[in-house]
């Protein structure tokens, strides 16, 4: 069963570059581009992984990290941010996101993280 990915950003550009990415990499891909959106696409879709950016409009990405929590306490969440912020990242992980990774994006070190928390979440 292909593990699908929930990919949220308000920098439409970042979306499809990363929905492009992943789907090369095998994964199912849904987008939303904003928190409101991605709350949405989470209960439609019902994602193994949401990558969620922390800095947008409306609902940022720690609120909507804690209405996912909410919603579903099993979806990996990895939080995307434009600048390196250790206090942010580490108040999301207490919060319940699995890491976060800073932009410009590492593919290679973001695919990384996507397949340690898959079977991290496999080995369940």
């Amino acid at each position: 069963m292909k593990k699908k990915i929930l990919v949220v950003d308000d920098e439409v550009p970042v979306c499809k570059m990363l929905e492009r990415f992943l789907l090369k990499k095998g994964f199912d891909v849904v987008t939303a581009f904003n928190g409101a959106d991605a709350i949405e696409r989470l209960k439609e879709a019902k994602p193994h992984i949401a990558l969620l950016d922390i800095r947008m409009p409306g609902i940022d990405g720690i609120e909507t990290l804690k209405k996912i929590r909410e919603l579903d306490k099993d979806v990996g969440i990895i939080m995307i941010t434009a600048v390196k912020e250790d206090e942010t990242g580490k108040a999301c992980m207490k919060l319940g996101a699995y890491g976060y990774i800073t932009k410009p994006l590492d593919l290679s070190y973001l695919e990384n993280c996507l397949m340690l928390k898959l079977l991290e979440m496999d080995a369940k």
